[in-house]
């Protein structure tokens, strides 16, 4: 199985490690606008094959498409990242252009690739991504819920003082600071409610860091955050490539499910070996379902600045 992973900064060396590193892919191709960057890096990772234990080929090029023929999965995280004070939004001028220059470059070389966007405003991207191509919704995937979601469950874990592993929680709604749903009442630790453990001061606050998560982390590092971000493509490429059929929360277009259309947002989806298999309708109360129709409002409003 081959991925290719567009950008070769933070979060796409991020990537391209733990694919590597958890044999993932037989392949794994880094493409870069800047001279030697990606080689670079390529190299630097394939040397630690031999002392981590993995056999996956990794190879890095500067521009030419034609070395990702082929691939089954392809990773854009190309645009700039997130400055400090900088909202995703303020990214879409710049990373529109860039978004779709590069996913149909890459439909040059593998029409049947399943597309993962990484690149902020993620939920934007996702779906000037679909338009621009023409791809069938199933093989466009936004990855912001499973990201928004790891840092949930981190915070609830911390919050418990309990493993991280045994908590189950999901976020919804658009990957932005203040469009996300973290799903407080559907948590659980173990199988029982979260609610159980924290009181409500304390569930207030997990929710609160979740949202800001990614700016918390842009504030300390100068910079977008790229572990976390790296780890989840990881997870989501992972299922999809060995047909995991995990329930990952992803950025996804919607076509009457949640009584939406004609958006991309994040949704709990079947991901496998055809990308999208299905979505998974949650039963929502009315305060969450305001919550996710007015996070889809922010979208669709952000939407309204590409020019598709």
């Amino acid at each position: 199985m081959k991925v290719t992973v567009v950008g070769a900064g933070n979060v796409g060396a991020s990537c391209a490690e733990y694919i590597a590193m958890k044999k993932i892919a037989s392949e794994v191709v880094i493409l870069d606008i800047k001279n030697g960057l990606a080689e670079g890096k390529a190299l630097d990772l394939f040397q630690t094959s031999t002392t981590l234990g993995f056999n996956t080929e990794i190879t890095g090029v500067t521009n030419d498409y034609s070395a990702t023929s082929d691939s089954d999965v392809v990773v854009i995280t190309s645009g700039i990242p997130r400055k400090l004070g900088m909202t995703r939004e303020e990214l879409i001028g710049t990373n529109a252009g860039i978004v779709k220059d590069v996913s149909n470059k890459i439909l040059n070389y593998s029409p049947d690739a399943i597309i993962v966007v990484v690149s902020n405003p993620m939920d934007t991207m996702t779906y000037l991504t679909l338009k621009s191509t023409g791809l069938l919704k199933s093989k466009v995937i936004g990855m912001g819920g499973a990201l928004d979601s790891s840092r949930f469950k981190t915070y609830l874990s911390q919050a418990l003082n309990k493993p991280p592993n045994d908590i189950h929680a999901m976020v919804i709604g658009g990957h932005g600071d203040t469009t996300m749903i973290p799903l407080i009442r559907l948590a659980t630790y173990n199988g029982l409610p979260v609610s159980d453990f924290l009181n409500k001061t304390d569930l207030d606050k997990v929710s609160k860091d979740t949202m800001v998560g990614g700016a918390s982390l842009t504030k300390l590092l100068g910079t977008s955050a790229w572990y976390a971000p790296g780890a989840s493509v990881s997870y989501l490429v992972d299922s999809i490539l060995n047909n995991q059929r995990r329930i990952i929360p992803c950025s996804v277009l919607l076509e009457g499910e949640y009584g939406l259309k004609d958006i991309c947002i994040g949704v709990p989806c079947i991901i496998g070996s055809k990308g999208i298999e299905s979505i998974v309708e949650l039963k929502l109360n009315q305060d969450e379902l305001d919550l996710f129709n007015k996070s889809s409002n922010s979208v669709k409003v952000m939407n309204q600045s590409l020019d598709l």
